[in-house]
């Protein structure tokens, strides 16, 4: 048996640390009242000391009263313990009358009485409008009998209660010896049910039972059900102690103690601890009813479990992912479409028909909210800003936004999460990124979405097939939550930089909004309106100590970056600025004006070079265009031709198609031999080599057909390729010029790297509607039908000296 804890009771207190005079110390109570003290989860009995804390205004100046006047006070217990401030209908009638021995004042002003118990005592009725509760009691005193009866109830509870004491291996020695020597039989009983441990109203009752024998024999049935709790606790350590080792031995006492508190009537599952407040976030998730079925069978499961076992961390992980999900949480969607373009224009300069589709997109989510959204997907190189278009979506529509970087995944689970039956398992990105989101209609971004990859993990690309379908996201089942979850108002944004990795199905879901990249004049702007600004405040530089003039923006973006997006031009203008950064910090300038005759100084030589007119003034030399992942570029092809048997070599690091094509048109120049003036032996008395620079790149498409072609033709006639052209196309054997892709992209690259005209497929003409304005004003385009147009496009009728040495 341990003695019970004091009881502590909320509010105010005298922050003094002693009784001070005040309105209490004016109060002349008469002999036959107390002054009250309102107690909760605690009974003294007579003859029982015992420390009782205070706290409220009325209860610390009822203490303070009877410790000036000499006089006991009356302790007694609340029915309801919740109530702050109980009044007479909240307190039982039956008290104790108690001593104060001392009276101590913390320096947290908690004011602490030990006091003694003297008798029972009953309220006759209260005293109105003290300035603490006051009573009329009268107190309960009864002589003891001495009859056969009750000496045989003394001796059976002293019997017992030492029966309990050897069972209690923490119980005070001297309170055996107390028990022997006790005589009294209500002195006795007083001090066995002080030491019970059982409820306060069980004690309440026991105060309140005045009849001896009854009370006794009360008191003896409690002892005798705290020693059967007591026996089966030894008789289970006796088991298992010799066996267990620390943490099954913890296990095993924390069951015990659950097993205890049950026998006590102090059932841990009523709605007390970890379980209660677990039960309490269940019914404020707002789960959907078989999602909160779902967690309050895996609740029951876990008040069964004890809280040392490795399974009950997983499950209450699991609760925990459960009820931080935001099931019915929705931001308010402010979809104002004039705020939406001026954020877009701020944000981003260009890159009209994006916008254009941005604000339709959101024109039609406004006017029909509950419909299914396309998923947009932004396809373009490195740079062109992807990420941060993503960003200003949630910026319009002032939402949250998430992003979950795909580029590398290659396991399933990462996108639809583990297994709860696994060892760390947790949701996949999606889930994580919508708890991160604390909302159910984030804009969430897949960047990356081309570069998932297929492992012995499974193929996260098909498990994103669900996510991104309209039709099947709002019943989106992650592996570890094992319950659907309503995707249907997220706003998917994914990105890519080509579109040839993102398989078929899933590419089908998508609107692909394709961004090529920018021009000069744009990335002039972009670098003055946004990059400069950004870099400046990154290096602690301010306007008016540091700046570049246009002269050196346009030299930087021609001769130091060649690229469709601004991520390296960004990088040279932090290194432009760092240079000048340094010039100040060493104190000697204070304002710094970058110019185009500076730049070697803080970038060295410039990277980039006009080789057109170079490449191109022999024969048999072309400058075709190419499309790649991070934008256009120019392609030379270089022809020559030695002694031989015919034969056709290729080199550069070709694919098939390109080869393929290289002998399509090579083939074409033979069958048409005559027409062109050639002379079929000299062709079939000499080998063919076409080469393409860059040998380490990787080339491959038919796009080079008709630049192939002109390049043959350039070498066999002797004529020179005109060095402001360029050209792409495919060819068939009858010569057709024949469409192809990236025109947009392979234009910017020829208008970047000087080229003043451009010879395309007619076929393609309706593709130059993308063209930038400012771009196609600098071009002249030549549409054709057939090669032969193309070479006369080309090809000037002067003829050029052929080189000894190719």
């Amino acid at each position: 048996m341990n003695a019970p804890t004091p009881d502590t009771t909320s509010g105010p207190a005298d922050p003094s640390g002693k009784p001070t005079a005040g309105a209490a110390d004016r109060v002349t109570l008469p002999e036959d009242a107390l002054a009250i003290v309102a107690v909760r989860n605690m009974v003294l009995f007579p003859g029982v000391v015992q420390p009782v804390t205070v706290g409220r205004t009325e209860s610390v100046a009822a203490a303070q009263h009877a410790v000036r006047s000499g006089r006991p006070i009356g302790l007694l217990l609340q029915k309801d313990p919740a109530i702050d401030a109980p009044g007479p209908a909240d307190l039982h009638d039956i008290g104790t009358v108690a001593t104060i021995l001392r009276y101590v004042t913390t320096p947290d002003g908690q004011h602490h009485l030990v006091c003694s118990g003297e008798a029972r005592f009953q309220v006759v009725d209260y005293l109105p409008n003290p300035p603490f509760l006051a009573a009329r009691v009268r107190q309960l005193r009864a002589e003891d009998p001495t009859d056969a009866a009750m000496e045989a109830r003394i001796h059976y509870l002293k019997d017992r209660a030492l029966e309990a004491l050897q069972l209690t291996p923490q119980a005070p020695p001297e309170l055996a010896a107390a028990i022997e020597n006790i005589t009294s039989p209500s002195a006795l009983g007083d001090l066995v049910a002080s030491f019970l441990e059982v409820e306060a109203a069980e004690k309440q009752a026991l105060l309140a039972t005045l009849d001896l024998a009854a009370r006794l024999d009360k008191i003896i049935g409690l002892l005798a059900r705290r020693i059967e709790v007591l026996k089966v606790r030894r008789e289970i350590e006796s088991q298992t102690a010799a066996s267990l080792t620390e943490r099954q031995r913890e296990a095993v006492l924390r069951e015990q103690l659950r097993q205890i508190q049950k026998e006590l009537g102090d059932d841990p599952d009523s709605g007390v601890g970890e379980v209660a407040e677990l039960e309490k976030s269940i019914a404020s998730a707002g789960m959907p009813p078989e999602v909160e079925e779902q967690a309050r069978r895996e609740l029951k499961r876990i008040a069964r479990m004890s809280d040392a076992g490795a399974e009950y961390s997983m499950q209450r992980s699991y609760l925990d992912w459960l009820v931080a999900l935001p099931w019915s949480k929705l931001d308010p969607e402010n979809i104002d479409i004039a705020h939406a373009r001026e954020v877009l224009d701020a944000e981003h300069y260009g890159l009209d028909r994006i916008k254009r589709r941005v604000v339709e997109y959101l024109a039609v989510r406004k006017l029909a909210p509950e419909g299914h959204s396309p998923i947009l997907c932004f396809v373009g190189p490195p740079g062109v800003g992807k990420t941060s278009l993503g960003q200003s979506i949630a910026h319009a529509l002032g939402l949250k936004f998430v992003r979950a970087s795909l580029g590398g995944v290659h396991d399933e689970a990462e996108i639809r999460g583990h297994r709860r039956t696994y060892v760390g398992a947790l949701p996949g990105n999606i889930i994580q990124g919508i708890r991160k989101a604390g909302t159910r209609n984030p804009v969430f971004m897949l960047d990356e979405v081309d570069k998932l990859s297929t492992s012995l993990h499974g193929d996260p690309s098909s498990a994103l097939l669900e996510v991104l379908d309209p039709e099947q996201n709002s019943t989106f089942r992650d592996n570890y939550l094992g319950v659907a979850f309503d995707l249907s108002r997220v706003m998917f944004v994914a990105t890519a930089n080509v579109l040839d990795t993102i398989p078929g199905p899933l590419r089908d879901r998508m609107e692909v909004i394709e961004l090529s990249g920018y021009t000069d004049e744009e990335k002039l702007e972009i670098a003055r309106r946004h990059l400069i600004p950004r870099q400046l405040k990154a290096h602690g530089l301010r306007t008016e100590q540091a700046s570049i003039t246009p002269q050196a923006l346009r030299r930087v973006i021609r001769d130091y970056t060649r690229e469709a997006g601004c991520r390296n031009l960004e990088r040279q203008l932090a290194t432009v600025l760092r240079h000048a950064a340094v010039r100040i910090a060493e104190g000697r300038q204070t304002q710094v004006e970058i110019d185009a005759a500076d730049l070697a100084e803080a970038l060295g030589p410039a990277r980039f070079e006009d080789e057109v007119a170079l490449r191109t003034a022999v024969s048999g030399v072309a400058t075709g265009l190419a499309w790649t992942p991070v934008g256009g570029d120019i392609l030379f092809i270089e022809s020559t031709r030695m002694p031989g048997n015919g034969r056709l070599i290729l080199t550069g690091q070709l694919g098939d198609v390109m080869k393929e094509s290289a002998q399509a048109a090579l083939s074409l120049i033979r069958a048409g031999a005559a027409t062109l003036g050639l002379q079929a032996t000299e062709l079939a008395q000499s080998d063919i080599h076409i080469h393409l620079p860059a040998g380490a790149i990787p080339k491959d498409g038919p796009s080079a057909g008709i630049a192939l072609y002109v390049s043959l033709l350039s070498l066999l006639t002797g004529r020179a390729v005109r060095p402001d052209v360029a050209m792409t196309g495919e060819i068939s054997l009858r010569g057709l010029a024949l469409p192809v892709g990236g025109i947009k992209e392979k234009v910017m690259a020829a208008a970047r790297a000087g080229i003043r005209t451009v010879i395309l497929p007619r076929r393609n003409g309706k593709d130059l509607v993308d063209v930038p304005d400012s771009v196609r004003s600098q071009l002249e385009f030549v549409l054709v039908d057939h090669v032969d147009a193309a070479a006369a496009a080309a090809l000037p009728d002067t003829r050029v000296a052929e080189r000894s040495a190719a």
